[in-house]
């Protein structure tokens, strides 16, 4: 019996050279390797691929990033999930403007590409994802609770 899961890979960015500057595992798998992976798992599965990709404002979040994007999975079986990235004092990235994230939506979905924007919440009180890791951090590097 086949297995029946999904596969989702944490792209980030359409260029190996972006995504190694964000992404130390990018040194080891090239984005090429990650396709043909991709297509593999295709092949063999008939399932889509799940590309998460988190917006860090002025990185990987510009219409030329989309638009590379597009290029490299078009006409693949795939479903991007673009998510606001959440600010956290250890880390230098900035969330994204909502109205930059629309455009990259925007732009994929005008391309054909399936894709979703996704909600951001508890950033407001540091309970979004990845904020209460770095809180808990800061908590123990401190002695509080």
């Amino acid at each position: 019996k086949k297995l029946q899961i999904t596969l989702a890979i944490s792209l980030h960015s359409p260029t190996d050279e972006l995504r190694k500057s964000i992404m130390p595992i990018a040194k080891k798998y090239s984005i090429e390797q990650i396709i043909d992976a991709c297509k593999y798992y295709y092949s063999k599965t008939n399932r889509r691929v799940t590309f998460e990709y988190i917006l860090l404002r002025g990185i990987n979040d510009t219409k030329e990033c989309a638009k590379e994007l597009i290029k490299l999975i078009r006409g693949m079986n795939v479903y991007v999930n673009l998510i606001p990235y959440n600010e956290v004092s250890t880390k230098p990235f900035k969330t994204t403007p909502h109205t930059d994230a629309e455009e990259s939506f925007s732009t994929l979905h005008k391309a054909g590409i399936n894709v979703t924007l996704r909600m951001e919440h508890g950033s407001d009180i540091d309970a979004a994802c990845g904020q209460l890791r770095a809180k808990r951090m800061r908590e123990d590097i401190n002695g509080n609770k």
